[in-house]
């Protein structure tokens, strides 16, 4: 064999042996995508141009690398897509009310400041705490709070759909950690960079946050006095009305309906009327008609507050949620019309039972939250199929007794 020969295969050895080390090499900062670290590098201009100071940013970015799950998470708006009884079986529940009205008497003194200062229903403000973190809960789990630099700073560098929004929050971020309200350890949010008990994106942070404890920081993570009023500020500063509902469950008359928003009075001569019978508190509001789940399920007058807690997410579905889950905190009975639900309704122990036995049975691994995503959606199905039911993935009252008996 030559000598050029013999070169030749003492390279192509090496060349493999490398490729074979580099494979089996974990991932790390030496590692991470050359495309987002050019982008960290380029950006940082941007930021001190923002107001950022070139040591927080620098500290705050070294060592950064996409997040993927953020990227899948942004793939999915249950706001829009969910049915309404899906959406509002999650959110609007008899533990959730159980645990708001907890929360009402805990935090009983500072509700009565809040409300004081800021004119918002207490019973709003624990339904969006609710909605937003269950009352904190969300806020102790690693599987869903993230790093809110690292997720917009992803979500800036990877999804042209969301580039614009994610670079100003970034910013926005990076300001919060230079006043000091909170460190970088401590920044945490969801996948889109909504942070604390009451999830405030940074801009909204910065536009509405308040230190209502009076500590010298507006602490939305640690502080519920904080969080809550920073909330009622936000609703306050969009035009909420003291002492107005947000609406009103409502039945309607046989045939077509005019659209556009009329008084309650002109409604009221429209044959609409509320579902439970009282009669409205204020005729001359202005109202528009919904009805999210057709003609066939519940029936609303929407006021004013409605369009202000669309302020928090501009989603019909939340806001109204809000609405529903704050009346039942402060005593309501819930709807009188339900939602058209194809299948018997669960208690919210009994979903969690549902979870617990489809565990028990090997379809399932998933929290028992009693809150029925996609997980529980497909665990019910392959269960269907195994017993021969109809394959819907319904958390129906039919599966749990069919689990029951085995």
């Amino acid at each position: 064999m030559s000598v050029r020969n013999t070169a030749r295969r003492l390279t192509a050895l090496v060349t493999a042996a490398g490729l074979t080390l580099a494979l089996l090499m974990p991932a790390g900062p030496a590692f991470a995508d050359a495309g987002f670290r050019q982008w960290v590098a380029g950006f940082r201009s941007t930021a001190v141009a923002g107001g950022v100071s070139g040591a927080v940013y620098d500290q705050s970015m070294r060592g950064i690398e996409p997040d993927p799950v953020v990227l899948e998470k942004a793939r999915t708006q249950p706001e829009f897509t969910a049915p309404a009884w899906d959406y509002f079986d999650n959110r609007v529940h008899d533990q959730a009310v159980a645990n708001g009205q907890a929360m009402a008497r805990k935090w009983k003194p500072w509700l009565d400041r809040i409300e004081a200062r800021f004119g918002v229903d207490r019973n709003i403000l624990l339904a969006i705490w609710s909605m937003e973190s269950n009352y904190g809960e969300t806020l102790k789990r690693d599987d869903i709070m993230r790093n809110v630099i690292r997720s917009l700073a992803t979500l800036a560098y990877g999804d042209p759909k969301r580039s614009k929004y994610a670079r100003t929050q970034l910013i926005a971020a990076l300001k919060i950690l230079q006043t000091g309200d909170i460190d970088e350890s401590h920044l945490m949010g969801s996948w889109a960079g909504a942070m604390g008990q009451t999830q405030f994106i940074p801009t909204s942070y910065q536009r509405y946050a308040v230190d209502m404890d009076g500590n010298g920081r507006r602490d939305i993570w640690n502080s519920i006095p904080d969080a809550l009023a920073t909330s009622a500020n936000l609703l306050k500063r969009n035009g909420w009305q003291a002492g107005k509902t947000w609406g009103y469950e409502v039945t309607i008359p046989a045939g077509k309906l005019p659209g556009g928003a009329k008084t309650i009075a002109q409604w009221q001569a429209l044959g609409v009327v509320r579902a439970n019978g009282k009669p409205f508190r204020n005729l001359t509001d202005k109202a528009t008609l919904k009805v999210p789940d057709g003609r066939g399920g519940p029936a609303f007058l929407m006021i004013r507050n409605f369009s202000v807690i669309k302020a928090y997410n501009n989603a019909d579905k939340y806001a109204l949620a809000v609405g529903l889950l704050a009346d039942e905190i402060a005593g309501g009975t819930g709807l009188v019309q339900d939602w058209q639900r194809p299948f018997t309704k669960l208690s919210f122990e009994e979903r969690q039972e549902l979870q617990k036995r489809l565990s028990e049975h090997g379809y399932y691994d998933g929290k028992f939250d009693g809150k029925i995503g996609d997980g529980s959606k497909a665990a019910i199905m392959a269960y269907q199929a195994k017993v021969g039911l109809t394959q819907d993935g319904y958390p129906s009252l039919e599966v749990l007794k069919w689990l029951r008996k085995r």
